[in-house]
């Protein structure tokens, strides 16, 4: 007689493939978890070791996002989370059906999720990213000025000149990791900071960054941007790697038009090109297809946009030269396809600040002395351009029309050397050298030649 509590080859076979199924199903494990906040959304980004399905559910009164990762385990604490500035107010998490996590985001306002997987890359593994987007109605129908202007209100104005200073990298995207691990993104934004602080102090400059923090920005965006606020002038910063550790040296790029472009060059702006893929932009590439802007990008030789691009990147790679190595001794503006550099008719530059893979460079870009001479150069190069290129309406164009134009002024009741030159923006001691005086007396009724200051 057969024991009762023994199991037939079939039990045992089925019992062991559920065993084994659900071994399988329990595989996937949410491993980590970073966030992002930046000014227009936060960025939830999930390490997972491979591959899941989820759902988005949004909640009203009060404002809630609901995240179910089917069949997976949670191996982190959310809730040790930085939230600061992120509009999540706490992270809630729990089993759901005894297979799945759900986790729930609980809201300050009202913000908008996208979600989606990315593949394993050089940096990551799979990913599962929630994008939640800022509530921009109110901004929408704000009254915004119109930027057309008749010549008349161009001409008499003294306008500043814009420089959008684009940080790269930045967020999930550290860009290039150098020794130590220093990461491109820091030190870049460290660089655009400097530089940003430098124009910022310049009568007739304004700078705008595309990035303040450390969170990702599309590289189609950052172009965009500089479109938006009339830029004058884009400036992308990055840092260099190569395989090798042997390359180094700085160097400016401009946008190739088509002709051909070094294996170093094409190198580098694949490397550049890649930001979107590895930062997640909405887990597709963000590649301008528009075929009207393809077609202005063929013929941006024949235009002054390029023009203006070799020649600013030229003074600022003439700048940059005299304190640190260029990349191969070359003084001139490489061109490479950069896809922040595309704007059709923004004068557009890339500068590569060194390579980081190098362990001298990247001790040299870790460095904040380093970085401000960097930033310096930049700033000198483009002040070099704007001197001999100011844009009509512009402050430095109208500094420069009259800085030949003689003033004068006739001395009144109570007027002194000094209070004439305090008013006027120059000093007592040009006063006396433009009006050879022999001393401070001056009379009523007196002219005087005034100075540039």
């Amino acid at each position: 007689m057969k024991p009762k509590n023994r199991l037939s080859v079939r039990q045992l076979t089925a019992l062991c493939l559920s065993l084994l199924l659900a071994t399988m199903v329990q595989a996937v494990s949410i491993e980590s978890a970073r966030i992002w906040p930046a000014p227009d959304s936060t960025r939830l980004v999930l390490d997972v070791s491979e591959s899941v399905e989820h759902s988005l559910l949004v909640l009203k009164n009060p404002d809630r996002i609901v995240l179910d990762v089917k069949d997976s385990s949670l191996a982190t604490e959310l809730a040790a989370l930085d939230l600061d500035n992120t509009g999540i107010e706490r992270i809630r998490s729990g089993v759901r059906n005894g297979s799945d996590v759900r986790i729930v985001l609980d809201m300050q306002a009202e913000m908008t999720p996208r979600s989606f997987s990315l593949l394993p890359n050089e940096q990551y593994g799979h990913r599962l990213v929630i994008d939640l987007e800022r509530d921009l109605a109110i901004k929408a129908n704000e009254t915004v000025p119109s930027a057309a202007k008749t010549i008349e209100q161009v001409t008499s104005q003294k306008r500043d000149i814009i420089v959008v200073i684009d940080a790269g990298h930045g967020g999930e995207d550290p860009g290039a990791i150098g020794p130590r691990k220093l990461h491109e993104k820091n030190v870049v934004l460290a660089i655009a900071k400097e530089l940003y602080r430098q124009l910022d102090a310049l009568p007739g400059y304004k700078p705008v960054m595309t990035r303040t923090g450390d969170y990702i920005v599309a590289l189609k965006k950052r172009s965009d941007f500089a479109r938006e606020n009339n830029a004058d002038l884009f400036i992308s910063i990055h840092a260099d790697a190569y395989r090798l550790p042997s390359a180094h040296g700085a160097s400016v790029f401009a946008l190739s038009n088509g002709g051909s472009v070094s294996a170093m060059a094409k190198y580098l702006a694949d490397q550049e090109n890649a930001a979107d893929t590895i930062g997640g932009i909405n887990g597709v590439s963000l590649e301008d297809k528009d075929d009207v802007l393809r077609s202005v990008l063929v013929d941006l030789s024949m235009t002054s946009t390029l023009q203006r691009s070799v020649e600013v990147g030229g003074m600022v790679l003439s700048e940059i030269g005299d304190f640190t190595k260029l990349h191969g001794d070359r003084r001139s503006v490489g061109h490479a396809n950069f896809v922040v550099l595309r704007a059709p008719d923004v004068p557009s530059i890339l500068v590569e600040t060194g390579f980081i893979s190098n362990p001298r460079e990247a001790a040299n870009l870790g460095s904040a002395s380093y970085r401000k001479k960097m930033a310096t150069a930049i700033s000198d190069g483009v002040q070099r351009y704007f001197e001999r290129n100011a844009p009509d309406g512009s402050y430095i164009a109208w500094r420069q029309e009259n800085k030949n134009t003689i003033r004068r002024y006739t001395v009144s009741q109570g007027d002194t050397l000094s209070s004439i030159a305090s008013r006027n923006g120059t000093s007592v001691r040009k006063l006396i050298s433009a009006n050879n005086l022999s001393s401070t007396s001056i009379r009523i009724g007196q002219v005087l030649v005034i100075p540039d200051a």
